[in-house]
């Protein structure tokens, strides 16, 4: 099975790591990044942007420099763990008290990120959110491919995630960083350049020094031809095309 699409621009956050001289240079001597991404936000209205960890609003700042200002973008939201640390501190509270505050648990679930930029956008468009394993940066192409299939002209991707926190990091399986991209897909069209990713069930090999949301932004960035990228049950093919 395959998809086709192009990347119509894109941006990144992670720590020190900014414009996309630092991700092409990243790109050729790639390592996984570490700590707060320390975006500002400034877009964002004050109030709505404290409700946001670090991990939001690195995701909330890809997606808002490169989204277009139209209501008609879909946007798909994907991450393996959204925020994990903001789980884990409620479950934290509910175990010593017995209580669980409700704005926390707003803000925990999956969809929360997305809703958030939404909601300070005045961006009625749908949107997705999306978790699915270590394959998680894959499956929301195919969403997103799915979208364009369906009649949206172009769906902004944002691919967010951070290092499990506290007792969830001994289920980690991959390196640990810190990091937000954000792609405008748009269709592939005939004699122009584009992506085209297909995938096979087979326990391909994981990568060893980063995790597999970054090793698809480091195709996208490096200009290479191809990769293949497993993610423990399933294979991915990368390929460009001129």
């Amino acid at each position: 099975m395959s998809v086709r699409f192009a990347i119509a621009g894109w941006t990144a956050c992670a720590p020190g790591l900014e414009g996309p001289a630092d991700w092409e240079a990243w790109a050729r001597a790639p390592f996984p990044p570490q700590g707060d991404p320390g975006a500002k936000l400034d877009a964002m209205p004050a109030m709505q942007r404290r409700r946001l960890n670090g991990l939001g609003r690195a995701a909330v700042q890809a997606a808002w420099t490169v989204h277009e200002p139209a209501p008609d973008v879909p946007v798909v939201f994907a991450s393996r763990y959204g925020d994990a640390e903001r789980c884990l501190n409620l479950l934290r509270t509910f175990a010593a008290t017995g209580e669980a505050s409700p704005t926390d648990f707003t803000f925990s679930v999956h969809n929360a990120i997305a809703g958030m930029y939404s909601i300070a956008r005045g961006d009625g468009a749908a949107s997705t959110s999306i978790a699915a394993g270590a394959g998680t940066a894959a499956c929301a192409v195919v969403e997103a491919c799915a979208q364009l299939a369906d009649g949206a002209r172009e769906v902004l991707l944002v691919c967010y995630d951070a290092p499990l926190p506290g007792e969830y990091a001994a289920f980690a399986d991959e390196p640990a960083a810190t990091y937000a991209w954000a792609w405008r897909i748009v269709a592939a069209q005939p004699d122009a350049p584009h992506i085209e990713l297909t995938w096979t069930s087979d326990a391909a090999a994981r990568s060893a020094d980063l995790p597999f949301g970054l090793e698809v932004l480091r195709f996208a960035v490096s200009g290479a031809t191809q990769a293949r990228l497993g993610d423990g049950a399933t294979a991915w093919t990368w390929s460009r095309h001129a």
